[in-house]
């Protein structure tokens, strides 16, 4: 990969801005989870340690392009003060006269942050005013915002361009994590793709199967392959009309010697929800009122196999419906297999998505995961092979 760290640039006494995501859950104004606002601190912290001034740059929520007050970033200000250690100075603007100052009234050792670059309409539509705006307001740039990087926005592509460039500490390890999972793996590669539908992941199957050498799919999804297969699955959630999709997915599969893993027993149940009674039975006999919940024991002996085998695995979904008890069974063992052989030095394993990295907590599996990346439409469309604007920019 041609991008620059941190590393790479001389900081000392220069303005440096920095693009992260903050956008963390509040309720009534106050933070409820700061893991992401935990995750820049390496890269604030090593630009001050260097000389540098950091001056973040961040989105929150959806203003579209209009000033919403409660949706200003001042409401972060106490949270990111207590995890940085340090002063940060807020400017009521992203650009201009309120920018400029609060970065002028910046001493040694502090931060400025921005206001939300969604206030302006330029920033979703990459207006090249916006972008030159900003970039007239630092010396160079450092995108810290893997999450974002999916978008080609003023704040992540655009001034990119405009400035030297480089990717922070957060940027970079999910970087190096991802191309150590699809762009120069350790083989055998296994993936697994779980979620509710096909139509919703197929550019990700489509492109998956030309990359790994196993390919694991679970949850909603699996069903419609079954019924693709002429299974029948009973009242399950599945895609009928998308069969002739998921047949040519498994030709594609077979043509590109990718081994396709669907259950080969399930549990199921004739409601859906918590404690309901259940049954485990072999994939081929489903009964007509009933509907596939999770997938059996001997489909996660038979995913062990496939760990044990593999030297690097990509997660992305549950394998059943993960959020209620019993039928988090098969997500939460197979998660803690490949734990166990990330943890034996046999495997590594990078997860993302929202409901993967809920469904690895739930299973106490994700602190031994090689790498767990919080972002979810920028982690989906790099599994799908797409180039991200916000880390293509950093190449130019």
């Amino acid at each position: 990969m041609g991008w620059k760290t941190l590393d790479d640039m001389d900081v000392d006494g220069k303005i440096v801005l920095v693009r992260v995501d903050v956008n963390v859950p509040m309720d009534d104004g106050i933070v409820t989870d700061a893991t992401r606002i935990e995750k820049i601190v390496p890269t604030v912290r090593d630009i001050v340690q260097a000389g540098g001034t950091p001056v973040l740059l961040a989105h929150y929520g959806r203003p579209k392009g209009k000033v919403v007050p409660e949706m200003s970033l001042e409401a972060i200000l106490p949270t990111l003060e207590k995890h940085l250690g340090m002063r940060v100075i807020f400017a009521r603007d992203c650009v201009g006269d309120a920018a400029r100052t609060a970065i002028e009234q910046a001493r040694e050792g502090e931060v400025v942050l921005l206001e939300n670059t969604r206030f302006h309409a330029g920033e979703e539509a990459n207006d090249p005013a916006l972008a030159l705006a900003f970039a007239d307001l630092g010396d160079m740039y450092v995108n810290d915002a893997f999450s974002a990087a999916h978008r080609a926005h003023a704040s992540t592509e655009g001034v990119a361009r405009l400035l030297p460039s480089a990717a922070g500490r957060l940027m970079a390890a999910e970087l190096k994590a991802l191309d150590a999972a699809l762009g120069t793996p350790k083989r055998p590669v296994v993936a697994v793709v779980g979620g509710a539908k096909v139509s919703t992941k197929l550019e990700l199957l489509g492109n998956l199967v030309t990359k790994v050498d196993h390919l694991v799919i679970g949850g909603g999804m699996a069903n419609t392959f079954l019924v693709a297969q002429g299974i029948e699955v009973g009242k399950s959630l599945a895609e009928r009309d998308m069969a002739d999709t998921a047949r040519s997915i498994l030709d594609k599969a077979k043509a590109s010697g990718c081994t396709v893993h669907l259950p080969v027993d399930i549990v199921v149940a004739r409601e859906f929800k918590a404690g309901a009674a259940s049954e485990t039975v072999d994939v081929n006999a489903c009964p007509g009122d009933a509907m596939i919940l999770d997938a059996g024991p001997s489909t996660v002996a038979a995913l062990r196999e496939v760990f044990e085998a593999s030297a690097t695995l990509i997660w992305n979904g549950p394998l059943g419906a993960f959020e209620i008890e019993p039928f988090d069974a098969a997500t939460n063992a197979a998660a803690r297999i490949a734990a166990e052989q990330t943890q034996a030095g046999k495997l590594i394993s990078v997860a993302g998505g929202g409901d993967t990295v809920a469904a690895l907590n739930k299973a106490g599996a994700a602190a031994q995961f090689t790498y767990i990346s919080t972002a979810g439409g920028a982690f989906l469309e790099w599994m799908e092979g797409k180039d991200l604007p916000g880390v293509t920019a950093l190449n130019a």
